[in-house]
């Protein structure tokens, strides 16, 4: 990859001479011409909360144009909700940005749309990558995702609400049937939410594969066939709905109820327990929430599979501006500013260099046992062509999974169809 910019770099400086060239980044060079990049990223924050992505984004292009004058780059974001389908829609209409970062992209990838992680960056970038993530991010063999933060997940509780209602916090739930029992004493104490479950759109995907990997279950099969209606998933969610919702344990319309919501509920002290990821640590330790967490309980014991989410930078062929994103690409994941955006949200870095450093962060070490959990998480089947189809189903559907009228087995069955007519549709068209 170096030795490809240099040569491109050479050629420049013979076409222009090399007074007029300005060299930025490892080798993109530029004229006297701006470059303008366009770039689509999620929120973590919200600007409610005065803590959204948009400002870290900001501050970044300023410090990114200040050393590449020749590249400007323009970033909107959009909340974890619209990300994807605006970048769908984009693409769509032949205005595909030129980076985007979201949750999903083999079905890009499979249409040849994107380029490869070793078209764009450095070797000593690229390398720097956790290989699990690296991995995971390839399609075909070849690594069009570039992982971008990670998190896992962990069972969050309030130790004070758990004391008021004369549960030790010393000892969470490691069985379903414990959670079910501390959410009645929670309940009968007077929480205002014993268990929160967010199957609404924002959270859909997750939570629902931890509830099906805590039973046992997951989305696919060792070999990536679609499982979603195994008979292990359907006992689960009979066992969500009838042990949890219809108790009216959990808060009221769980497949509405998103997961910020949720959040923003546990930091008043209004929800006794949840799952939750690192940003969620944050909050309350801001807030002065007194809280546990634990790893989630399972069916019959502590839960043996850990749900692992990385969300993704893709850059897109379509203007053909490679050396500009690469520089970028190669300044978004320097240590510095990588380190940067995980320290700030409190997530998982996904590079080894800023992933030590977090580690050995004095400040971070509530962090460290999501980082353990990382390596054996298990992720979303994102390499899948169909998957961005397929969660965008669940993302709709799946909170009827524990509906009062609905049958699990009825759900599942209807996205386990919908799946397999994806994956026979995709197989067709290749």
């Amino acid at each position: 990859m170096e030795r490809r910019r240099f040569l491109g770099l050479a050629a420049a400086a013979g076409a222009v001479g090399g007074s007029q060239l300005a060299t930025v980044g490892c080798g993109v060079g530029t004229s006297t011409e701006s470059v303008g990049l366009r770039m689509v990223a999620a929120d973590y924050g919200s600007a409610s909360r005065g803590d959204s992505s948009q400002g870290y984004w900001d501050a970044l292009v300023r410090d990114f144009h200040h050393k590449h004058p020749g590249i400007t780059v323009d970033v909107t974001v959009h909340s974890w909700k619209d990300v994807d389908r605006k970048v769908a829609e984009m693409v769509k209409q032949d205005r595909a940005p030129d980076i985007a970062q979201l949750g999903s992209y083999a079905d890009f990838a499979v249409q040849r749309k994107l380029y490869t992680a070793d078209e764009l960056l450095s070797i000593p970038v690229q390398a720097d990558f956790l290989p699990s993530l690296a991995q995971a991010g390839k399609v075909e063999r070849a690594q069009y995702g570039m992982p971008f933060v990670a998190s896992t997940r962990l069972l969050f509780y309030n130790r004070s609400l758990f004391a008021k209602a004369g549960l030790d916090p010393r000892k969470p739930p490691t069985t379903w049937r414990q959670l079910a029992r501390a959410a009645a004493r929670l309940k009968a104490s007077g929480v205002k939410i014993p268990y929160g479950l967010p199957l609404g759109p924002e959270e859909a995907p997750a939570e629902a594969l931890m509830w099906i990997l805590s039973g046992g279950g997951s989305y696919t099969d060792k070999v990536g066939t679609y499982t979603i209606d195994a008979a292990s998933n359907i006992r689960t969610f009979n066992w969500v709905r009838d042990n949890l919702v219809s108790a009216k344990l959990t808060n009221h319309a769980p497949g509405r109820t998103d997961r910020q919501d949720l959040f923003d509920a546990f930091v008043r002290g209004e929800v006794g327990m949840l799952n939750g990821h690192p940003t969620l640590m944050r909050q309350a330790s801001r807030l002065g929430v007194k809280f546990g967490t634990a790893v989630l309980p399972g069916r019959e014991g502590p839960s043996g599979g850990t749900l692992g989410v990385a969300d993704w930078i893709i850059a897109f062929r379509e203007s053909g501006r490679r050396e500009q994103i690469g520089a970028f690409l190669d300044f978004v994941f320097s240590e510095k500013n990588h380190y940067a955006f995980a320290d700030r949200y409190d997530l998982l870095p996904v590079t080894t260099s800023a992933n030590e450093r977090m580690r050995k962060a004095p400040e971070h070490k509530p962090l460290r046992r999501f980082q353990d959990q990382l390596s054996g998480a298990e992720f979303f089947p994102v390499g899948k062509v169909t998957w961005s189809q397929v969660t965008a189903d669940i993302k709709k559907t799946m909170g009827d999974v524990v509906g009062a009228d609905s049958d699990p087995a009825d759900v599942l069955g209807a996205i386990q169809r919908k799946a397999e007519s994806e994956e026979a549709a995709a197989r067709g068209r290749r």
